[in-house]
């Protein structure tokens, strides 16, 4: 499964950028995106921007991620 996660962008350099990443910083490639700027949303995989997002499609998402979090956290685990 592919899972791509809400960054905030906060500074571009060419075609690479910071983001936030739930508070975390990290280097991320904007090569597949156009148009971005500080403090910009997008989704990020594996190191790259795949898509501009807004504010709130970025809360959302987090929001759920944190909800599948604690729905998981009281699952049992499949081992395979």
């Amino acid at each position: 499964m592919c899972l791509s996660v809400p960054a905030e962008i906060i500074s571009v350099d060419g075609q690479m950028a910071k983001a936030s990443v739930g508070g975390a910083v990290r280097d991320i490639s904007l090569q597949l995106v156009e148009n971005i700027i500080p403090g910009d949303f997008v989704l990020l995989h594996t190191g790259f921007a795949i898509e501009k997002i807004s504010k709130e499609e970025a809360e959302e998402t987090v929001r759920l991620l944190n909800e599948l979090g604690e729905i998981e956290d009281d699952m049992p685990q499949l081992n395979y």
